[in-house]
């Protein structure tokens, strides 16, 4: 299973707003990242690095820049009350009566609410096929610093780790490395036109490669297929989407976005903390993540790794020289 990067997606919205990239100067920053991507493939030390780097960082991370979004489902209160209330009704009802479907129910219930309301911009709505767009990259250095290299930390250690764990537990033996140089070279060569970042997923991929999908392991890769092809159509009908997102109030999108996100932030912060000898460092990369802080033009997610990085290291370190004396 191979997808964009969410937290990758985020990265984005926060540090290209702040840096104040254009497009061009973001294709740029995509073609970097997946440069780096794939020498971490065909040099082999993505699998030697990251199997060092904890779990408990790599999804504190994750449930740092996602935790942003589910911030804003409950901001959007301010401006929308009955609507987000009703919206957060609905889905802890929908949870419990039908957990599967909430998210869909959840939204459906808003959109005839918002319908009824007279705050669905229809206009917006146009039938028609996506067209791929070619943007020609411009490198400069302030995006690749802001841009490319926050993007690779995020993809690798929030994505492609949790999806080699997924692959991993399913018991599945697949070529990590190669698989890794594929997602770089597909992403290279589709970044002018508006990929960001190709990556192992991890939520979809457990649910594919877990026994939900097929009792026989050998057939459970129907579920992958079935999963790409709703990919292409979603692809191809992206300009109706992106009207339906349009039409929608903004209240709405942000809501939906975030309680469709609590289920992946629960999980990423219960997995971050619950070895308590990494529970501080993930602590503090989930905090430095969630703080949008941006130093030197870099944003919040590669200090998150790097301050969580430098804490388990002093707390092991200094574990170790106790243990020896």
């Amino acid at each position: 299973m191979v997808a964009w990067s969410t937290p990758g997606a985020a990265v984005l919205a926060t540090a290209g707003l702040a840096g104040g990239f254009d497009m061009a100067q973001a294709v740029g920053a995509f073609m970097a990242s997946a440069v780096l991507i794939t020498l971490a493939g065909i040099t082999g030390w993505f699998e030697r690095v990251m199997n060092r780097i904890p779990m408990e960082i790599a999804t504190a991370l994750l449930a740092g820049v996602l935790a942003r979004f589910g911030l804003q489902a409950f901001v959007a209160a301010q401006t929308a009350l009955p609507l987000v209330l009703l919206m957060l009704l609905v889905y802890l009802l929908s949870r419990r009566l039908a957990a599967r479907y909430a998210v869909v129910i959840t939204l459906a219930v808003a959109v005839v609410y918002a319908a009824s309301q007279g705050r669905m911009a229809w206009s917006a709505v146009t039938l028609e096929l996506a067209q791929p767009i070619f943007t020609a990259p411009r490198f400069s250095v302030a995006a690749i610093v802001s841009l490319a290299i926050p993007l690779f930390v995020v993809t690798m250690a929030s994505q492609n780790l949790p999806g080699v764990a997924v692959i991993r537990a399913t018991g599945y033996d697949l070529p990590v490395s190669r698989l890794i140089t594929l997602t770089g070279l597909a992403t290279l060569a589709l970044a002018p036109f508006g990929a960001f970042a190709l990556n192992f997923s991890a939520i979809t991929a457990a649910m594919c490669m877990g026994a939900e999908a097929h009792r026989d392991r050998s057939r459970r890769y129907t579920a992958a297929v079935s999963c790409g092809a709703l990919y292409v159509m979603i692809g191809l009908f992206g300009a109706v989407i992106t009207g339906l997102l349009t039409a929608f109030p903004k209240e709405l999108v942000v809501a939906i976005a975030g309680l469709a996100l609590l289920g992946t932030i629960a999980n990423g912060l219960a997995t971050a903390l619950r070895d308590e000898t990494h529970r501080e460092a993930a602590l503090i990369t989930f905090l430095v993540t969630l703080s949008g802080v941006v130093i030197v033009g870099v944003g919040s997610a590669f200090w998150g790794v790097v301050c969580g990085s430098i804490a388990l290291f002093v707390q092991q370190y200094r574990r170790s020289q106790a243990e020896d004396t």
